[in-house]
């Protein structure tokens, strides 16, 4: 077993051992919950989408209860994990998928591929950007609406539901470092680019709030440059991870938090979070080895093919998402940080009980 295998198994045991007692017990302790981002929260939004961007196919959802359902990894996202531990009976249903559901309940509105910026992925085909994810939220709100009687009623049944978002990854994995598909790069520096994603981000986030939201999970963006995708892609001399698409994503994660800071200032009825995803990511762990199942060319994993057997040892399913042992850790370290540098100002179990 060579070294970073060791280490990596090490970082898993102690997060494992942090949270083996961990569970939900009770009553939910939300009534609802409205998830908006890209794959790493996408149910299956993109199934029925024309675009590389979905994976209703095997060997997704080999260890997930139902099989195939347009999940990005293995099994479980963090924010079906999420769910369960905030109590909550079953998963939240695709928007795409939501007709028959009990939708007072929730709405997964997340799709694959999709940005905070309109452009982003559209390479790859059709994806529901979190604008167009905001327009989709309105349908479902004047229904539940309708369920509960009227607009009034259902205002304060959706103040006390937890909006969770996490979304901006794709804005610098399939827009700004694509330069032969997007033009981004060359009109931002790093710099002004975050500055624009997350000025756009508050505007949504205003309009989120003017609907009803007021309890808002907000997920930072990992290390991008230690996505296996992008090593083989744009590593350089033998390098680990893309420091210059890292530290992209550690501009992006600083000013997110400040927008968090400033928001809770100026909206007294509403409580903003931002989960640090960059911080338990090692730069040391994470090799185009740890990869599960044999991918194409677009980095997903080959229809029909084997996986790798121990996936609980393995960081990332394909070459852009996590395994479901991954997400597990970060699930349950968003929901009850386990170090102050993870959650601020609060995490999600905090964040529920106001």
């Amino acid at each position: 077993m060579d070294c970073e295998t060791k280490i990596w198994l090490m970082v898993l045991f102690f997060f494992s051992a942090i949270y083996k007692q961990q569970c939900a017990l009770g009553e939910p302790q939300v009534p609802c919950l409205f998830i908006f981002g890209d794959s790493l929260s996408d149910s299956g939004n993109n199934n029925k989408l024309s675009t590389d961007a979905k994976v209703n196919y095997l060997p997704y959802g080999i260890d997930f209860p139902d099989g195939p359902t347009g999940r990005f990894t293995n099994g479980r996202t963090s924010v079906d994990i999420i769910t369960q531990l905030l109590g909550l009976d079953d998963f939240i249903p695709p928007f795409a998928n939501s007709s028959s559901s009990d939708i007072v309940r929730g709405v997964n509105y997340a799709s694959g591929a999709a940005g905070i910026r309109n452009e982003t992925g559209t390479h790859l085909g059709e994806d529901v950007s979190m604008e167009l994810q905001l327009q989709n939220h309105k349908v479902i709100i004047s229904q539940i609406a309708k369920k509960l009687g009227s607009s009034e009623q259902a205002q304060p049944h959706l103040n006390k539901c937890l909006y969770y978002v996490n979304i901006g990854s794709n804005d610098y994995l399939n827009n700004y470092f694509l330069p032969e598909h997007y033009p981004s790069s060359r009109m931002y520096s790093p710099d002004q680019y975050a500055g624009a994603l997350v000025q756009q981000y508050s505007m949504h986030l205003k309009d989120l709030y003017l609907l009803g939201a007021r309890k808002f999970a907000l997920i930072g963006l990992s290390l991008l440059g230690c996505v296996p995708h992008e090593i083989v892609v744009h590593g350089k001399n033998g390098s680990i991870c893309v420091d210059e698409e890292s530290k992209a994503a550690l501009i992006f994660n600083d000013k997110l938090k400040t927008l968090v800071d400033r928001f809770n200032n100026e909206l007294s009825d509403a409580k903003f979070i931002f989960i640090n995803s960059a911080v338990i990511t090692d730069t040391n762990l994470l090799p185009d080895a740890f990869i599960c199942c044999k991918v194409g060319s677009n980095g997903q994993c080959t229809p029909n093919q084997e996986p790798c057997k121990n996936r609980n040892l393995h960081p990332f399913f394909d070459e852009f998402h996590p395994t479901e042992i991954v997400n597990q850790v970060t699930a349950r370290s968003a929901y009850n940080a386990p170090i102050p540098d993870y959650a601020h100002p609060m995490d999600i179990s905090h964040l529920v009980k106001l």
